[in-house]
């Protein structure tokens, strides 16, 4: 089961983070959070990545703002999300994903992250040099970043359906990149990786999983 523990970003910063690994972990895995705060659904995504052999931390990124956050997915807790994560600049919420990437003490990290933490995993893509592998789950932000260069091998996932991500973005990431493995699963709609929304959609969820693992063991292979 996992546990929380301290970390510390480069800038003195300190802030909670959940780290969970069962057994034997080759793997080392960033768990990058929704604007839902490091809530029981992400600790459930770094359990599952935990079983498959991957070693986990997902940082509390919002501490900086706030301490201790965890929404409910409902219209009061994204309103409180978007509140928070406007508090805190790029620069410093980065700080937070490399530390907890130096926190895994491996040779090579990916970093996979959800919604506000796929466009962070493809930030850290983009600007750090700390990661061996990106995955992005339904990142709204990619495409404004869509300029910027991938420094490690980068995997994104959208949903068909997904009405807060315009096709136009998908097709734009796609044609700045295209050697980024780019996924958009048929009917589903923003959040479909997540059993505690109403648009989560198993099958899309099962292909986005099983994708995301295989690239991660395939290109973090010790």
């Amino acid at each position: 089961m996992g546990q929380i523990r301290t970390l510390q970003a480069a800038d003195g910063h300190q802030f909670g983070a959940w780290e969970t690994e069962r057994g034997a972990h080759p793997y080392a895995l960033v768990v990058l959070q929704e604007i839902f705060g490091v809530n029981h659904h992400i600790r459930t995504v770094c359990e599952r990545f935990a079983q498959a052999g991957f070693h986990v931390i997902a940082p509390a990124l919002f501490d900086r703002a706030e301490r201790g956050v965890e929404l409910a997915y409902t219209t009061d807790g994204v309103q409180k999300g978007l509140a928070l994560r406007a508090q805190i600049p790029l620069a410093k919420t980065l700080l937070d994903v490399q530390a907890a990437a130096h926190a895994l003490n491996a040779r090579k990290v990916g970093v996979i992250g959800y919604c506000w933490g796929g466009t962070l995993a493809w930030n850290a893509a983009c600007q750090t040099e700390d990661f061996a592998a990106a995955v992005g789950w339904y990142g709204g932000g990619i495409a404004a970043h869509g300029q910027e260069t991938p420094r490690c091998p980068v995997q994104l996932h959208f949903g068909e359906r997904d009405t807060s991500i315009p096709h136009t973005d998908i097709a734009a990431i796609r044609a700045a990149h295209p050697e980024v493995e780019v996924y958009v699963h048929d009917d589903a709609e923003h959040g479909f990786g997540c059993q505690e929304r109403a648009s989560y959609n198993a099958k899309a969820f099962e292909s986005a999983q099983e994708h995301s693992i295989a690239f991660l063991k395939s290109t973090l292979n010790p």
